[in-house]
């Protein structure tokens, strides 16, 4: 067999795993459990409203101003039996944020909001996680059993509170994450988006991070509800202060002190931050992909080469092996294509998408192989991971590695 046959048959190899072995990370049916169905779910009643616990948005903003009025308004709406309040915590924006912040509380009525600004970040820690500091250290002073991180540019359904205050009090869970449905409107954002969830549950399955035993630990930053007893347990924020991936680092330590963790898809809570084109979703990958490979040179060489292998070699076997009359190569390459693009079409279902972006997905997978190199290109230049002004050039190991 030729060269190119043998890489045509690992990559189907590959495939073939991929689609019975990682926890059945194409399947998109891991969705927000019902309490009724938890151990604990006598504990709280619809019509309870005392013994729903108390609970405390915080939303870190920097800059937001462009999304808020579609955000904020879904958080003070909601239709939560207990008490819940919400601190938003305005980070530096020079954008007026948190005066329109303000002014959407003051028109739109619901819970009550508090704005805070805590000043700029103190040496070793990212913007985010300085201001989520200072937003759950407010929100301690008023006894919350439960708090809610969400970021400024995701907006919820009226019922998203009280579902995720169910699941977690019905199911005894420390954090209920949800990833929250991104934005997809523009052409690119239909191209990369709906891979970029692909491959985070590729790499994360939701399925192995829900287990009793779990084989996997990470969690959506735009959705976090964290009991608060967890928070302190697990010192956080301050134990992930200079971490990128403030998400999975999050809950690697709710992991560490004990804690429960479920992860899934949302269907309740939405991203309304756009990303047109190009260069808004190329920014936001770069931004901490070389992070997630630890910024190990052989993990980013080793990543390239799975990318390589994985997603690049069947159609390239399916072409040369038609157009070289290798009928080994083209038939291994084009078994491997159509696995892909058959683990591909739930997350496109999930994003409302047409089925013919499937076959595109390699198109799509080089694009994050770029991305990534470029990620890491960008943090041996000394620039680093950038966001709304900030540069976190060369961070040191974070206490949660």
């Amino acid at each position: 067999m030729s060269t190119l046959a043998w890489f045509a048959l690992a990559s189907l190899a590959v495939w073939v795993w991929l689609l019975l072995g990682q926890g059945f990370f194409w399947r998109t049916d891991q969705r927000l459990p019902s309490a009724a169905r938890g151990p604990a779910s006598r504990s709280v009643s619809r019509g309870d409203a005392d013994r729903w616990p108390r609970v405390a948005v915080v939303v870190p903003a920097r800059d937001e101003a462009g999304v808020l009025p579609l955000s904020l308004p879904s958080l003070l709406a909601q239709d939560y039996p207990g008490v819940a309040e919400v601190v938003l915590v305005d980070d530096g924006s020079a954008d007026g944020t948190g005066a329109l912040a303000v002014e959407l509380a003051r028109r739109c009525g619901g819970l009550p909001l508090t704005v805070v600004s805590p000043g700029e970040p103190e040496p070793g820690w990212t913007g985010k996680l300085w201001a989520l500091r200072h937003g759950m250290a407010l929100a301690r002073t008023r006894g919350p059993e439960f708090l809610l991180l969400t970021d400024a540019d995701i907006a919820h359904e009226p019922d998203s509170l009280r579902l995720l205050v169910a699941a977690a009090v019905g199911h005894e869970l420390d954090l209920v994450s949800q990833m929250a449905r991104l934005r997809v409107v523009s052409p690119w954002e239909r191209l990369v988006v709906p891979a970029f969830v692909y491959f985070f549950a590729q790499l994360y399955p939701f399925r192995w991070i829900n287990r009793k035993r779990p084989l996997a630990t990470a969690a959506a930053g735009g959705c976090v509800l964290l009991r608060t007893e967890t928070a302190v347990a697990a010192g956080v924020p301050e134990v992930i202060r200079q971490a990128v991936i403030d998400d999975v680092s999050l809950a690697r330590a709710v992991r560490r002190s004990g804690g429960r963790i479920w992860l899934g898809l949302a269907d309740r809570v939405d991203s309304v931050r756009p990303y047109p084109g190009l260069g808004e979703l190329w920014r936001m990958v770069t931004r901490s992909a070389y992070a997630q490979l630890r910024h190990n040179p052989l993990l980013l060489l080793g990543t390239v080469a799975g990318l390589v292998l994985v997603y690049l070699v069947p159609p390239v076997a399916l072409v040369a092996g038609l157009a070289g009359g290798d009928g080994v190569a083209a038939w291994a390459g084009g078994a491997a294509w159509a696995v892909m693009a058959g683990t591909y079409l739930p997350m496109l279902r999930y994003y409302r998408q047409p089925s013919w972006l499937a076959p595109l997905l390699p198109f799509t997978a080089f694009l994050y192989l770029l991305m990534t190199v470029d990620s890491a290109v960008r943090h041996y230049r000394g620039v680093g991971a950038a966001w709304k002004g900030r540069t976190y050039a060369r961070p040191e190991a974070s206490p949660e590695r």
